[in-house]
């Protein structure tokens, strides 16, 4: 408890500040940023089998999509890595944020002992509920115990202790909405483009995406210890597939989200409580009803299709769903009043729709919060 306390107070103080640095950059801010990052490196070469290297995959693949990516003027790229040397977690992480990037995309593959799975899935920061995904998140971040005084480094956190996970649940909420997205577009285009089988979007703790102040994805390729599948990414016609798949994934996001005539592309959605308290300090609401303008709050993502009834959503009614790839989004209520959605928010959250969250919407189209209340 005293670690949580602990965490969660150096979260607080580290909100507050990148507020205020969102508030000075956003003016300035004239590309659309991206940190692509190559899993593994160095002494740590991630997964390996049947000959197949995952750092050495994961690298030329992370190069692939940048130089895709670098057709876009309006793109610009910052890499983990681009050789084969060792990059902390922690760094991948701090570096995105000091770059002030708009997207941070981890590339990584899968391996298990069991030869037969295959296929690719895209992981946003989330409190895991599977054991497997709980069996990749500590594969994940086993790196650490690589790391020169990791104990003291991340605060005591070891990446095989179920319990040390709750933590970094607080620490990705800030641009969940906007992962998913990404990932779902990612995946739809492995399954639609290259066929390939989909395992999905899931939330997992995964450090490499806990502490970056952006939506960030980590996307597992496939399974080196799969043959076949290990084969095909071990080969440049593989590489250039997969590249183009998420290159194509991010340029369809851009568009969505990026719009460069405006002064705040950063997104803010206050779901942390701290950085809801400084925005709100810095945001005047000018009336009960905002012209075109609606809000929701956003309780669950899932690949399960649900009925819109109470009985599915501990009895909360007004619920509504859209869906994004094979995701589906759900949420409750439809206020033209940013102060009647925060009551809807306490109303989801004392149902336990602990990390639910307000969205807002102009006209039908997506805009981000901190435009919505200006």
């Amino acid at each position: 408890m005293d670690l949580f306390k602990n965490s969660f107070f150096k979260v607080f103080l580290l909100s507050i500040s990148f507020f205020f640095t969102l508030q000075i950059n956003a003016q300035t801010k004239s590309k659309f940023k991206i940190v692509l990052d190559a899993g593994h490196g160095g002494k740590d070469y991630g997964t390996v089998y049947h000959g197949n290297i995952e750092k050495k995959i994961a690298l030329a693949t992370t190069l692939k999509v940048g130089e895709l990516l670098d057709k876009d003027s309006e793109i610009e790229i910052v890499y983990s890595r681009k050789t084969d040397v060792f990059v902390e977690l922690k760094d991948r992480a701090n570096n995105a944020n000091k770059a002030d990037a708009d997207l941070f995309v981890s590339i990584h593959c899968n391996g298990v002992k069991n030869f037969g799975p295959y296929g690719t899935e895209t992981f946003v920061m989330g409190l895991t509920r599977s054991t497997t995904n709980l069996d990749v998140a500590k594969s994940e971040n086993s790196v650490i115990l690589l790391e020169k005084d990791y104990k003291e480094k991340y605060n005591g956190f070891d990446p095989n202790k179920p319990e040390t996970l709750i933590g970094l649940k607080i620490l990705q909420e800030e641009y969940l909405n906007q992962s998913i997205d990404l990932a779902a577009k990612v995946q739809e285009n492995f399954t639609n483009t290259l066929n390939r089988k989909d395992r999905g979007v899931k939330q997992a703790p995964l450090w490499v995406l806990d502490a970056s102040y952006m939506p960030s994805v980590l996307i597992e390729i496939g399974f080196i210890s799969n043959v076949e599948e290990g084969n095909f990414l071990n080969s440049d016609d593989g590489q250039d597939k997969v590249a183009k798949a998420i290159a194509d994934a991010i340029f369809a996001y851009k568009k969505e989200y990026y719009n460069p005539s405006s002064t705040s592309n950063v997104v803010i959605e206050t779901k942390k409580e701290d950085v809801k308290i400084v925005a709100e300090e810095k945001t005047v609401v000018k009336s009960n009803s905002n012209k075109g303008i609606v809000f929701k709050v956003q309780i669950s993502a899932s690949g399960t299709k649900l009925q819109t009834s109470p009985s599915n959503f501990k009895g909360l009614s007004d619920i509504s769903v859209e869906q994004s790839g094979k995701m589906y989004k759900y949420f409750y209520g439809n206020e033209n009043s940013y102060n009647e959605a925060k009551l809807r928010l306490t109303e989801a959250k004392d149902k336990g729709y602990s990390s639910s969250f307000l969205v807002a919407y102009k006209d039908g189209v997506k805009i981000s919060l901190s435009d919505a209340i200006k």
